[in-house]
């Protein structure tokens, strides 16, 4: 099975800029995976990875988008049954002219 959970949105602080570390900004998170289901007791709670990933990022306060996506990684993959997980995030309003994310 695969799940996707997409534009995952929410405000914390992130980042390295004066303005950044004062001020939450507009986050949005794409996650997917793969996972082996059976039946009802193999199965995974999206809402509660989501509800994770938000939570970390709002306690962590991280200063790069790199740190924050490498902890997440980590914590799911340590938390999870999963394969082959994908993490992408966005930045909206950081720059007035263009939208910066990183993958992994």
């Amino acid at each position: 099975m695969k799940i996707s959970i997409n534009n995952l949105t929410f405000y914390c602080i992130i980042g390295i800029l004066d303005f950044e570390r004062n001020k939450e900004q507009k986050v949005l998170i794409n996650v997917s995976f793969k996972y082996k289901y059976e039946d009802f007791s193999s199965f995974i709670d999206y809402s509660k990875i989501a509800l994770d990933i938000e939570n970390i990022m709002k306690e962590q306060k991280f200063q790069l988008i790199e740190e924050a996506i490498l902890f997440i990684k980590n914590f799911l993959k340590k938390s999870y049954p999963i394969k082959k997980l994908k993490i992408k995030i966005t930045k909206p309003n950081i720059l007035n002219n263009c939208i910066v994310s990183i993958k992994k």
